[in-house]
């Protein structure tokens, strides 16, 4: 019975490691076409688009963040601007317009690489993004979530 209960064991030891070994070596996800099959052609065309937008938007971020963190200072400055504060706001404002525009351009260039049925799969990744309040974001993780890439068929 004890020889029984150490082979059950190790087989599910070895099965659990086994899974983990090959969510590991899973590749990130960098973008939404990242999550559908496409073909060899087409993930060389993603690639091209990405290396233009990637950059690009990671410069935009990082101005996000920058004048996140000069607002949190402003915010916090005794006495208060409320000029400055707000020509603040107003410009993190812009800059998440233009960061929503370009990935808006973005995903219209992909769109028009993918077949029908691509399309099809794209558009319920999309509504997806949309459902959890936004597009989501291309080549970063969010703090604290996931992504696995759905599987293929």
């Amino acid at each position: 019975m004890k020889d029984i209960l150490l082979i059950l064991l190790s087989l599910i030891v070895f099965v659990l490691l086994v899974s983990r070994v090959g969510r590991a070596r899973r590749k990130p996800i960098r973008g939404y076409l990242d999550l559908i099959k496409l073909s060899e052609g087409q993930k060389q065309q993603v690639e091209d688009i990405r290396r233009d937008f990637l950059p690009r938007v990671a410069g935009i971020r990082q101005s996000l963040r920058q004048r996140r963190l000069e607002l949190g200072d402003l915010l916090f400055a005794e006495p208060h601007d409320m000029k400055a504060i707000e020509d603040k706001s107003r410009d993190i404002s812009r800059l998440q317009a233009q960061l929503e525009s370009e990935v808006i351009d973005h995903i219209l260039q992909e769109k028009e690489l993918l077949s029908p049925e691509q399309k099809r799969q794209f558009f319920d990744v999309i509504r997806t993004e949309f459902d959890k309040g936004g597009l989501g974001v291309h080549g970063e993780q969010r703090p604290g979530a996931t992504r696995n890439a759905k599987k293929e068929g």
